[in-house]
């Protein structure tokens, strides 16, 4: 039997970026995504939204249990929590922390290619029905084409993110790039460690930002 997809692994350049910066092109990728403001730390829209992510992205993976595996379903493993993250608590030329409170966010776990509106409006019930703390409802299923890009794989506490963007952000501009941020195009964040699980200073996230050639 083939072992579980983990997209980890076929997409190593997305998910395992050296801690030196690096460019990448990426592509259109299906995502579970929900929308929010608030601290990440305290908010309860925050938490509601990793909680509803979470539990529909589970709810497709154990389809076939429930006898409602979806047409093309193969064995995959959950991909890492995401998050696009804007607001007037970030500057985005030295990306500095001011009041966590006003940060906007869409959260996102990325899905198999099988996962159809179909499937996740089937996955939205199933969840509604056996969790009722939990509004899947304002989940929505996104293909998001980040396209070029600047990378680095961070490594310690979130707070200490503003360095390695500064290195991020001066390798780009070295290589002939421009910072391009848009509605769509946001501050990326993977989330490759559980912070309940890991000390602040193990703690790995992959920091992606758009760019454009210069």
């Amino acid at each position: 039997m083939a072992p579980p997809v983990d997209f980890k692994k076929t997409d190593k350049h997305l998910y395992r970026p050296s801690t030196e910066p690096v460019i990448v092109d990426v592509p259109e990728i299906l995502f579970i995504a929900m929308d929010g403001e608030g601290d990440p730390n305290t908010s309860p829209a925050y938490q509601h939204a990793v909680e509803v992510l979470y539990g529909l992205s589970y709810t497709i993976k154990m389809s076939p249990k429930s006898g409602e595996a979806p047409q093309g379903y193969y064995e995959y493993v959950v991909p890492p929590l995401e998050g696009l993250w804007w607001g007037g608590a970030i500057s985005l030329d030295t990306m500095e922390i001011t009041d966590k409170a006003t940060f906007t966010w869409t959260m996102l776990i990325r899905q198999p290619e099988f996962v159809t509106e179909e499937v996740f409006a089937w996955a939205q019930e199933a969840l509604a029905k056996k969790k009722r703390n939990l509004d899947p409802s304002r989940a929505r299923l996104w293909r998001f084409t980040e396209g070029l890009c600047v990378q680095i794989l961070h490594v310690g506490p979130y707070d200490t993110e503003p360095e390695s963007i500064r290195r991020m952000e001066e390798f780009a501009a070295r290589e002939g790039y421009r910072t391009d941020m848009s509605d769509v195009r946001r501050h990326h964040e993977i989330y490759l460690s559980d912070p309940r699980k890991t000390a602040p200073e193990k703690l790995k996230t992959v920091i992606r930002h758009p760019v454009a050639k210069l």
